[in-house]
């Protein structure tokens, strides 16, 4: 049994050049991923997220939450509506990180449950999704650019403060017992509903003067103790997605507009930060740009000149060297063949496509030559010699058998 052998071309990449050729994206790649793992290491320990009183990075709120405790207040992050709801009370300050995120079951919940307790709640950027239930007969506005301005107000902890950095959503109240403060375009930008026997709520437009980066800036510092110190204890609403209130009160099924109720999402994809699927996007678009880099067209083949002319005498000698060297006799007696077989054809009226047939060409050459006792088969179609001298033999005998052709 023979085994084939693939043999290696002048076209098929040696391993040395497939390596010349991918180490450059080896090594990006290599690079991107140790900045990933740098970057994560250096970052994993300070960065919560905005507002977080734990987070120590420029927009976290770690600054004015170590402040609040060095004057007794302490300070408790919660991240479940039953834990904001439960901590609530008269010495008590909820503040209420993100209440555009909470679901309106949540948000009559906690609306309903901070109303009687005498505390203070304070909703920062509430927008028109959630201050209708929290803070009733209150309406957002739009919102105004952060800026240094004015308390224009007789609100204490404002007039303290002096000036601060406030804008974002402004609010407008009808008919309600409120102190409206740093006025943006003729609405307030922080208003506080006053309310004796349930206790009082603060409408923060911007969340920008509670940031680490920002806390130094204007009266700002003075703004946010004052706001968040009024009690001895804080706690610290962090609305969380995993929290189990986010199921309203139909059992957790959303009802869209067009009357069908559909289950959350809560798939493998809806558990991936968005960030992470515009990353895999991104890649995945850079690794088509980069296929149709490599994979584009070479164009048609260009024919170069040699640089030396080489006479057909001497390529013939070559090869009839290489071949004798190899003791190929085979290839040899069948290029002697061939050509005969191909030169006898037109002389005996056979078309080329049957000059190498047998059965047509045998009796054509026949015909045009004289009887004698060499084998016509043997001569045209038959094996290989056995040396060199039968080799120079079976020459001779096809250049007389195509002589005797030729004259006939």
């Amino acid at each position: 049994m023979t085994t084939a052998t693939t043999r290696s071309t002048s076209a098929s990449p040696t391993p040395h050049q497939v390596w010349i050729r991918a180490r450059g994206v080896l090594l990006a790649l290599l690079v991107l991923v140790a900045a990933g793992i740098a970057l994560a290491a250096t970052r994993s320990g300070d960065q919560h997220g905005r507002l977080d009183p734990r987070s120590a990075d420029r927009y976290g709120s770690r600054a004015v939450a170590e402040l609040l405790k060095d004057r007794g207040v302490s300070v408790r992050v919660v991240t479940t509506l039953q834990a904001a709801t439960s901590a609530a009370g008269p010495d008590t300050t909820l503040l209420v990180a993100a209440p555009n995120l909470l679901t309106p079951h949540q948000q009559n919940v906690l609306g309903g449950m901070t109303a009687d307790t005498g505390g203070r709640t304070v909703l920062v950027a509430a927008g028109p999704t959630s201050v209708g239930a929290l803070a009733p007969g209150v309406r957002a506005k739009s919102s105004a650019p952060v800026s240094t301005r004015a308390p224009q107000c007789s609100l204490d902890a404002a007039l303290q403060a002096g000036d601060a950095e406030t804008g974002g959503i402004r609010y407008a109240s009808d008919g309600l017992n409120t102190l409206a403060c740093y006025p943006a375009d003729g609405l307030p930008s922080l208003l506080m509903l006053e309310q004796p026997a349930s206790g009082d709520t603060v409408l923060l437009g911007s969340p920008d003067l509670l940031y680490n980066d920002r806390l130094d800036k204007d009266g700002n510092a003075s703004l946010a103790l004052q706001l968040l110190g009024s009690r001895p204890h804080l706690v610290w609403y962090l609305p969380s997605l995993n929290d189990p209130s986010a199921a309203d009160s139909s059992g957790g099924k959303d009802t869209g507009t067009d009357g069908d109720s559909t289950e959350g999402e809560s798939g493998f994809l809806a558990l991936i930060p968005s960030g992470w699927l515009w990353g895999t996007l991104q890649l995945a678009l850079a690794a088509v740009l980069a296929a149709i880099w490599r994979a584009r067209r070479l164009g048609p083949v260009v024919a170069e000149r040699l640089p030396v002319a080489i006479r057909a005498s001497e390529s013939t000698e070559g090869r009839a060297r290489l071949q004798r060297k190899a003791n190929a006799r085979d290839r040899a007696a069948e290029a002697l063949r061939n050509a005969t077989r191909t030169r006898l054809a037109p002389l005996v009226g056979v078309s080329p496509r049957d000059a190498h047939s047998p059965a047509t060409l045998l009796p054509a050459v026949s015909a045009r030559r004289d009887p004698g006792d060499t084998d016509l088969r043997q001569l045209l179609f038959g094996s290989a010699p056995s040396d060199d001298t039968a080799l120079v033999l079976l020459a001779d005998q096809l250049d007389t058998l195509e002589r005797e052709v030729r004259t006939s």
